[in-house]
């Protein structure tokens, strides 16, 4: 991807994008190792998810849902084996087969030992995708990478190609815990209280400043898009900024030479794997 400016994208992902709770789009521009982020939008249904991704490349694009899911789960249910099969095949298996596909395989398993992690999940502190509440980030990846399969971006690791759209995988919550390890965001009124909203503002100043956490990228934030990432409580515009910034960091290594963004030469493709995340 040659660039002057590059477009870099970062997306909050939900399940079940509303007025209420959309989908969060932080748009940057990536100048050198500057990022600049030069807009916050809310995305209200997955129509307006379709058209983010068609939008013609070249951009890179950071975004928080699972791509994969855990080989064994795989394995184990007889799906298929192959990133690009497994998402549509997914899809056509309906919302609640699939839900019942998961919770068979999660029964059966001992407690403490239910959910399937996948390799990287370890890595990042993230939850295993066959979790359908608290987070249901099994209906994330229900919801999310089956569109992104058929959109035909390149998908790093899972479905490399020529195309000049690079989709990655973001946990902002990785970035932002090398930062602080207080909460900073929880849906709802008790997002918006004192402790929270200090540990926003910490984060946001430990990446205008610039933190070991982002490497040499220096990022830039306007007044009103700082007080945004501040006030809300949601976190959501917040982590659409730290998966922009995944996106930009990982962006600046295929630019140095690295094909995989960063990611690690080992990542199962089936399962995924989240960018800026080393391997564990």
């Amino acid at each position: 991807m040659n660039r002057t400016v590059a477009r870099v994208l970062g997306v909050d992902f939900t399940s079940a994008p509303s007025r209420r709770k959309p989908i969060v789009v932080a748009r940057g521009e990536l100048a050198a190792s500057t990022l600049t982020i030069v807009q916050i939008e809310p995305l209200i249904d997955f129509d307006a998810f379709n058209a983010l991704l068609a939008e013609s490349g070249p951009w890179a694009g950071a975004f928080d849902l699972p791509f994969g899911l855990p080989r064994e789960l795989v394995i184990t249910v007889n799906w298929p084996v192959r990133w690009i099969e497994l998402a549509p095949h997914v899809a056509a298996l309906g919302k609640d087969a699939f839900k019942k596909a998961l919770n068979a395989v999660r029964e059966s398993r001992p407690i403490g030992a239910r959910y399937i992690p996948r390799k990287g999940d370890a890595a990042a502190g993230s939850s295993s995708p066959m979790k359908l509440v608290n987070p249901p980030v099994g209906l994330m990846f229900f919801e999310g990478a089956p569109r992104i399969a058929s959109s035909g971006v390149s998908v790093i690791p899972c479905a490399p190609s020529a195309d000049q759209r690079v989709a990655l995988e973001a946990y902002p919550g990785f970035l932002a815990r090398q930062i602080t390890r207080e909460s900073y965001k929880k849906d709802g009124r008790e997002g918006r209280t004192p402790s929270r909203r200090r540990s926003r503002e910490i984060i946001v100043k430990a990446l205008l400043e610039g933190h070991d956490a982002i490497d040499d990228l220096q990022v830039g934030l306007s007044d009103t898009l700082r007080a945004l990432c501040i006030d809300d409580g949601n976190g959501d515009a917040l982590d659409a900024v730290l998966c922009a910034i995944q996106a930009a960091i990982s962006l600046i290594a295929f630019e140095r030479g690295d094909p995989l963004y960063g990611i690690p030469p080992d990542a199962d493709p089936l399962e995924g794997w989240i960018a800026t995340v080393p391997c564990s």
